[in-house]
């Protein structure tokens, strides 16, 4: 085989690269699925208090697969009428100090499971745990999304380094 051959092929994809998925033209049927168990004591089942929810985020958010301290990662947490925790979600990863947040993509996964009510939770890299404006404005915007769509925000807990902060103790809820 000469170069020129060489400079005119096509290359030849390996094996592992992840191909893009290609949706076809008809509707399709979607369901929300478990992808996996997350053993909970008791004690943490219950989500009333930002100490509960920051537990839960200590036995199951620092170890997803998702998770990088490095960055903002905005989770929410599924609960039913009793405040139980029924599951939780990843909603975005983002930089060292910002993370884009919508609200449907923060309700989507709480319609589709019928929560009753949401805890929204996300770390702060640099370990200092204060809401920034951003997050107080954010956090508002998301309380208006959730009465109209008849889903509770009880919170807002931002972790830091060894602390946190909840939105909801801090004030910045409002009926």
């Amino acid at each position: 085989m000469n170069t020129t051959e060489n400079l005119f092929s096509t290359p030849q994809l390996p094996n592992n690269i992840v191909k893009p998925v290609k949706f076809p033209n008809q509707p399709q049927e979607w369901k929300i699925v478990s992808l996996k168990e997350c053993p909970t004591p008791a004690d943490i089942q219950l989500c009333q208090t930002p100490e509960q929810a920051t537990a839960y985020w200590n036995l199951h958010i620092i170890n997803h697969p998702y998770f990088n301290p490095e960055c903002e990662c905005l989770v929410v947490l599924i609960l039913n009428t009793r405040h139980k925790i029924k599951g939780h979600y990843f909603v975005s990863v983002g930089t060292m100090d910002t993370i884009l947040v919508h609200p449907r993509e923060v309700f989507r996964l709480a319609i589709m499971a019928s929560a009753h009510a949401i805890v929204i939770m996300h770390n702060h890299p640099s370990g200092e745990s204060t809401p920034s404006e951003a997050d107080i404005k954010v956090t508002r915007d998301l309380i208006r999304a959730g009465q109209l769509l008849k889903i509770d925000v009880l919170d807002h807990v931002v972790i830091g380094n060894q602390n946190r902060s909840s939105l909801r103790e801090l004030g910045y809820f409002y009926q």
